[in-house]
Order: C-alpha cells, then sequence, then structure tokens
C-alpha cells in the first residue's frame, strides 16, 4: 500500500502539469494551434537546456516546464497584442510565472530557478517569432 501511494505523489503533479499544458492549448484559437505547438517545442527545448546550464540533473521536468511557459507565452501574445506584436517583457514575465508554477508541481526545485527556464524559454521564443 505504501507504493501505491508513493506513486500516486509522484504522478499526481505530472497530471496537473499536463492538465494545464493541455487546457493552454485549448484555450488557444484554432488558427494558432500550429504556433502553439511550435512555441511549446521551443519551450521544452529551452528547458532542457537551462537545465544543463543550471547544472541539475536534466528531466522530463525541465521540459514540461519550457513547454508550459511556451504554450503560456503563445497564449497570452493572442490575448495581449495586436497582430505580429510582441512584448519582451510581458513574455519574460508570463514564462516565469507559468514555469514557476508548474515547477512547484512537478519538481522540487527553487520556484526562482523555474521561473528563469521559463522566462528563458520565452525570450528564445520572442527573438525568434
Amino acid at each position: 500500500m505504501k507504493c501505491f501511494n508513493a506513486s500516486k505523489s509522484v504522478l499526481a503533479p505530472w497530471l496537473a502539469a499536463i492538465a494545464l499544458t493541455g487546457l493552454m492549448a485549448m484555450l488557444a484559437k484554432p488558427a494558432n494551434a500550429d504556433d502553439l505547438i511550435e512555441d511549446a517545442a521551443i519551450g521544452a527545448g529551452v528547458g532542457l537546456g537551462t537545465g544543463v546550464i543550471l547544472g541539475e540533473s536534466v528531466g522530463v521536468d525541465d521540459a514540461v516546464n519550457g513547454a508550459t511557459a511556451g504554450a503560456a507565452c503563445n497564449v497570452a501574445n493572442d490575448a495581449l497584442q495586436e497582430e505580429g506584436e510582441r512584448n519582451l517583457t510581458e513574455d519574460l514575465l508570463v514564462g516565469a510565472v507559468a514555469a514557476g508554477g508548474v515547477g512547484i508541481l512537478t519538481n522540487d526545485d527553487s520556484f526562482l530557478t523555474n521561473a528563469a527556464q521559463g522566462a528563458a524559454a520565452c525570450g528564445v521564443i520572442h527573438v525568434l517569432d
């Protein structure tokens, strides 16, 4: 029974993070679904890269943090900005908050480490877009 509780406590945060990312995907406009997936993929890659740079053991949680930040950045940009315009400060803040929050669910790293991953992911997306 103890093993079941341990696996439940490990799986619950991952399921919550995946559900949050899926919710962001559903909120995106259908025409922008490709952009959302692209931003989430870029964010996942940047999350893995920042995991290496920050000296952590790189894992799926880094990719989830980055992907969530990328998806949040995309959704926020669609909601807050005119077509083709991005705001770097907003992108960085949205990424930091999204990854920081999801990081609380997916790993035991500090909020600041997770926020840095999200800001980096959205910063890269901002530059590439």
